[in-house]
């Protein structure tokens, strides 16, 4: 086995607009199903494949802290938010490179539908020379649907087993199901606009604030 620096560090990025528990519960899946060290879950700034997020940034990564707060192995890291122009994931992966040295493993967690767009992302090519991928899969979700130029440099890259990403700095891809929990951003913050609870679907200490706040629309008592 190739001599590592530690066990894998992971990352979860997002507009997290608002989190919630279907942000939550697949992380902390990750974090046992892979033995990671720590899951950093990484709020985006400027999405550069979608709208702007509804909440501002420090309202965003506020209740992003709260929801993570009490849950070991998650932490917050804003390193999106501190840098200026669009949140691309190959920089912040190079970032978080140079931050945990060469020999780290370092893995980056994207949905299936996510990586089935994944040529269409900026500098595509270098994110496995930068970390592993973790692809989660829902429900009956096996995967495919690719494009021709995906599949094939899937090839060379799919990992067996997940400790292929124990042995290597990056390099892998990984599918990895977790569990489906229906929750719409989308429609947490339609319901908070019209003053309907969404208690339940997040974390309580995030209800807590959101029912003291106007972040997304009407208190929620």
């Amino acid at each position: 086995m190739t001599d590592t620096g530690g066990s894998p560090v992971a990352v979860l990025g997002g507009t997290f607009d608002p989190v919630h528990w279907g942000h939550i519960r697949p992380a902390v899946e990750l974090l046992q199903a892979l033995g990671l060290s720590e899951v950093r879950m990484v709020p985006v700034s400027v999405p550069p494949h979608r709208s702007q997020p509804r909440a501002d940034a420090a309202l965003r990564c506020r209740l992003l802290r709260l929801a993570v707060e009490d849950v070991p192995g998650l932490v917050v890291d804003d390193r999106e938010l501190r840098r200026a122009g669009a949140s691309y994931t190959a920089d912040t992966l190079a970032s978080l490179r140079r931050d945990l040295g060469p020999r780290r493993p370092l893995c980056f967690i994207m949905g299936s539908d996510a990586f089935r767009g994944l040529t269409q992302w900026h500098r595509w090519r270098e994110l496995t020379g930068l970390a592993h991928l973790v692809v989660t899969t829902r429900g009956g979700d096996a995967g495919g649907g690719w494009s021709d130029t995906l599949a094939d440099w899937l090839t060379a890259r799919r990992a067996v087993n997940p400790a292929e990403l124990r042995r290597s700095p990056a390099g892998r891809v990984w599918f990895q199901p977790v569990s489906q929990l229906e929750i719409s951003a989308t429609a947490l913050r339609r319901s908070l606009a019209q003053g309907y609870s969404v208690r339940g679907l997040v974390p309580d200490r995030v209800w807590t604030a959101l029912s003291r706040c106007r972040g997304y629309g009407y208190p929620q008592q």
